[in-house]
C-alpha cells in the first residue's frame, strides 16, 4: 500500500512538471515574450495566495467551532475561573493578532507581486514605524503578565492555604496515593528511610500528629472548603494535574511542594452540567515519568460536606491494621467416633 502510494505521488510530479512543459512551448509557440508569461504566472500565484488564505481561515475556524466541545468544561475551582478568563483574554489577543498578520502576510504575497513597470522604494529606517512596533507589543503583553502575576500571588498565597485541608499526594512509579490529614488538620512527618511495605509513605510513628492520618487510593474532596495539596515524590518527578480544577504542580524528589484551591463544583452537579452520566474527575501525572506514564491516575471525587464526613470516617488510618480475617472451621475428622452427650 505504502510503495503504491509513493509511486502515485511520483507519477503525479511527473505530469505536473509535463504540464508545465507543455505549458511554456504553447507560450513559445503563440510567441508570446517570456516577460509576458511571468506576468501571468505572478498574477495566478498572487490569487492562488489570496484563495489559500480564505479556505484557510475558514477551516481553521470551522474546526475551532466543530471542536470546541470536545474542550473542558467550566471550571471547578474558585481559582479556575479566574485562570479561564486570563485565557480566553490571552486566547482573544492571539487571535486578533493572528488574524491580522495572516491577512497582510497574503494581501503583500498578492498585492507586491513582481511587475517590471513598478520599483521597490527604498528607506534607511522609520522611528515612528519601529516604536509603534515596539511600544504596542510591550504594552499588550505586561498587561497580560502583570494580571497573571496577580493572580498566581493569590493562588500561592501561604496565609490562605494553612486554613485549608491538608491532604498529601504522594506520587510514585506509577500510581497516586492521598494521606488526609482528619480532624485535628495537621499531618504527621513523614521521611524516606521510614519507608517499608506496610509504610509505604514513610510516615513516622512516633509524631502524635500521624495518629489519626487516614491514607485512600481515590482523592475525595468537600465542596466549598479549602485544599491544600502537599506533594511528594519517592522516585522521579511526576506532576500532579487536575485539569477540571485548573490544577497542575511537580511532585519533586526531596522537596514538598505545594498547591491550594477551592471546590466549587460536586461530581453530581458536573454531571448535570455535562449531560454526561458517567462524567468523572481525574488526577493525571502530566511528566513522562517512565513506560506506563500513560496509565498512572487517580480518580476524584467531590462530595457535599456531610457527604465528605462520612466518607473520610470509614476510611483506614496509616497504622491501622487490617482486620484479620475469620479462622476457617476445622476439617471433620473421619476417623473420630461421636461423643453420647451425657444425660
Amino acid at each position: 500500500m505504502n510503495f503504491l502510494l509513493i509511486l502515485a505521488v511520483v507519477f503525479g510530479i511527473l505530469v505536473l512538471v509535463r504540464i508545465a512543459n507543455v505549458a511554456q512551448m504553447a507560450a513559445e509557440l503563440s510567441g508570446e515574450s517570456e516577460e509576458d508569461e511571468q506576468d501571468k504566472s505572478n498574477k495566478w500565484n498572487g490569487i492562488g495566495f489570496m484563495m489559500f488564505m480564505i479556505l484557510g481561515l475558514a477551516l481553521m475556524v470551522y474546526c475551532t467551532i466543530q471542536w470546541m466541545p470536545l474542550t473542558l468544561p467550566v471550571a471547578a475551582s474558585e481559582h479556575g475561573v479566574e485562570v479561564d478568563k486570563l485565557m480566553d483574554i490571552n486566547w482573544m489577543v492571539l487571535i486578533v493578532v493572528f488574524f491580522i498578520t495572516q491577512f497582510l502576510l497574503f494581501w503583500f504575497a498578492y498585492k507586491y507581486r513582481y511587475n517590471r513597470n513598478r520599483r521597490s522604494f527604498y528607506f534607511h529606517d522609520n522611528n515612528k514605524l519601529e516604536a509603534i512596533w515596539t511600544i504596542v507589543p510591550t504594552i499588550v503583553l505586561a498587561g497580560l503578565i502583570v494580571t497573571g502575576l496577580v493572580e498566581w500571588n493569590k493562588i500561592t498565597d501561604r496565609a490562605a492555604s494553612d486554613k485549608g485541608i491538608k491532604i498529601q499526594i504522594y506520587a510514585k512509579q506509577f500510581d497516586f496515593t492521598a494521606r488526609y490529614s482528619n480532624w485535628d488538620n495537621k499531618l504527621g512527618a513523614s521521611f524516606f528511610r521510614n519507608i517499608t511495605d506496610e509504610n509505604p509513605l514513610g510516615v513516622d510513628k512516633n509524631d502524635p500528629a500521624s495518629k489519626d492520618d487516614k491514607i485512600a487510593k481515590e482523592l475525595v474532596l468537600p465542596v466549598g472548603e479549602e485544599i491544600e495539596l502537599m506533594i511528594n515524590s519517592r522516585d522521579v518527578i511526576h506532576s500532579v494535574y487536575l485539569p477540571h480544577f485548573r490544577v497542575q504542580m511537580n511532585a519533586v524528589p526531596g522537596m514538598t511542594t505545594r498547591f491550594h484551591f477551592k471546590p466549587t463544583i460536586t461530581t453530581a452537579k458536573m454531571k448535570e452540567i455535562t449531560g454526561n452520566a458517567n462524567f468523572e474527575y481525574i488526577l493525571l501525572c502530566n511528566k513522562i515519568c517512565g513506560v506506563a506514564h500513560y496509565n498512572m491516575k487517580m480518580p476524584v471525587r467531590v462530595l457535599e460536606k456531610d457527604e465528605y464526613k462520612a466518607w473520610l470516617v470509614k476510611e483506614k488510618k496509616v497504622f491501622e491494621k487490617a482486620p484479620a480475617a475469620p479462622a476457617a472451621p476445622a476439617a471433620a475428622d473421619s476417623t473420630s467416633k461421636p461423643v453420647a452427650a451425657a444425660n
